[in-house]
Parts: structure tokens; sequence; C-alpha cells
């Protein structure tokens, strides 16, 4: 099994003290997801191939003009998964996952990109292929989106990071939409994961090899073990950035840590990647709330 084998029971020990700091500090987290978002956008849009760094979404977010071309389309793929992103944050808590819901997310996401795609599954003779893999029939789609969320919410026994690497999967298995499944998919991790009430997770662009072997083990094998495992890394990584603030640590970067403490900076990146420390990334930096004073 990849996963490391701590990581489940960490996520209860890390909920549990999240929200016993939580209480009176709930502007700060509102602040951190705010500020979370052009990461987000940035990683879920270069795992789909985008051009755009993180500096030039943060300047597309907030209207500044770039020093280069870029296309139309990368503009609004920056703009609307944003949208989207925000808007998650009230809704999940608000309704249920839905077909409805997860078209009108869609439809945000592709909104002045394809219009004629936006907000509805695949149909007719639309087939897709990502590699090898060719997606679910088109008359197929909806019933297997039924499943696939009648077996997430039907599974409440088991930990919440087996059930959305499950969910995950397979949605991306069955690609019911002609374009921005991807987007669509991780979107739909952290919507789950706000309705249950945990914390956001990014998955980032940096790990998008590991993150393409979870594809292809669930395709070859069934099983959700890497793919746990990054949900489990990244879940673990936004408790502990959450709980530096909001325990009032005095954050500094990892190398800091280390020159500070004397600890060798390699094996502290090798445990902050394993999440076997309480670092976090943030803007592509690894930190850590350094509570030694």
């Amino acid at each position: 099994m990849t996963r490391a084998p701590h990581t489940l029971g960490q996520i209860r020990l890390l909920r549990e003290r999240y929200y016993k700091a939580l209480s009176g500090k709930e502007s700060l987290i509102k602040v951190i997801s705010e500020a979370e978002i052009p990461e987000h956008v940035y990683n879920s849009n270069a795992i789909e191939n985008s051009t755009l760094t993180l500096e030039e979404t943060e300047k597309i977010l907030l209207q500044i003009d770039l020093e280069r071309f870029v296309s139309e389309r990368e503009l609004f793929e920056a703009r609307n998964l944003a949208r989207v992103t925000e808007f998650i944050e009230s809704k999940a808590k608000e309704s249920e996952l839905t077909l409805p819901v997860m078209l009108l997310l869609h439809k945000m996401l592709i909104a002045n990109i394809r219009d004629d795609i936006a907000g509805r599954f695949r149909r007719g003779d639309e087939w897709v292929r990502v590699g090898t893999h060719i997606g679910a029939a088109p008359k197929d789609i909806e019933r297997l989106i039924t499943d696939m969320l009648a077996a997430y919410h039907g599974a409440k026994d088991e930990h919440i990071v087996t059930r959305i690497a499950r969910l995950h999967l397979t949605f991306e298995s069955i690609h019911p939409f002609l374009d921005g499944n991807g987007r669509i998919g991780r979107t739909l991790n952290n919507y789950e994961l706000i309705r249950e009430g945990y914390v956001p997770i990014n998955i980032a662009f940096a790990n998008r090899a590991r993150y393409y072997d979870a594809f292809k083990e669930f395709e070859e094998k069934k099983a959700t073990d890497i793919m746990e495992e990054i949900v489990g890394r990244a879940l673990a990584n936004s408790y502990h950035k959450r709980l530096a603030y909001l325990e009032g640590a005095k954050i500094i970067t990892l190398a800091e840590f280390g020159r500070k403490h004397k600890l060798s900076h390699s094996n502290l990146i090798n445990k902050a990647n394993r999440q076997t420390i309480a670092a976090f990334l943030e803007k592509g930096v690894w930190k850590i709330g350094d509570r030694k004073g």
C-alpha cells in the first residue's frame, strides 16, 4: 500500500485541533481561503497544460495587464475557475452535490470558452479520450454519475480520504464532459470536503506525475492507494497551514527553519512531502509554523 499508514489517523487529529482553534477566528479562515484562490486556479489549470504562471494568474484575477500575450481561452479559464472556487465555499454548505449542481458548476467553468457544451454532459456521438483511456459511452453517463454519487454517499463509514479518492478517480474515469473534466473533478473534491466539514485541498501541479500514476493504478487495478496518498497529504497540508495561522505560530520558510534549528534541509523537504512534519506549501514555497520561538 502506497499511502502513508499514519495519514488517516493524522487527519482526524488535525481536524479536531482545527475546530478547537477555529472559535472566534472564522474571519481569518475566510481571508486564508480567499488568498488561496489564485493558487487553486494556477495548479488546477497547470495540470491541464495552461501556460499561465502563478504570478500571471494572480494578475488576471486582479485585472492587471500581463506583460505577454495570453489567449482569450486562458484568461477565461482563470477567471471562471476562480469564480467556481469561490462559489462552492458557500454553495457546498447549502446544497448536496447533485447532477444539476454539477452541471451548474460546469456551465460556470466553460462559459465564454465553449458555450455550446457548457453545462451539459456528453451526448449522441460525443466521445473523449485521455491518453489510452476512452471515457464512458455518452448514453451511460447520467446513470454512471448517479451511481457514483450514490456510492459516495453510501460509504459514510469509510474515511473521507478513501471516499474522496474513489469519487475523483471514478469521475475522471467516466469523463462526462467534452471539456473541463479535470478542473470540475478537483472542484467536486473540495465541494464534498467543505460540505462534510473538512478544509479544501490543492493538488499541486508539481505532483502531476504522481497524480497521473493514480489514474493508471485505478484503470489497471481498480486500486485507489496512490490517490488516497495524494488526497491525504493535500488535506494534511491544508490543515497544517490553517493551524499555523490559527494558533499564532511564527510562519517561516522551511529553509529558514532548518538553519535556525540546525536541521538538514533535504531531510525536512522529504518529511514535508510526506507530511510527517507540520509544513505546508504557500505560493510554491515550503513553510512551517515555528512554535519554538
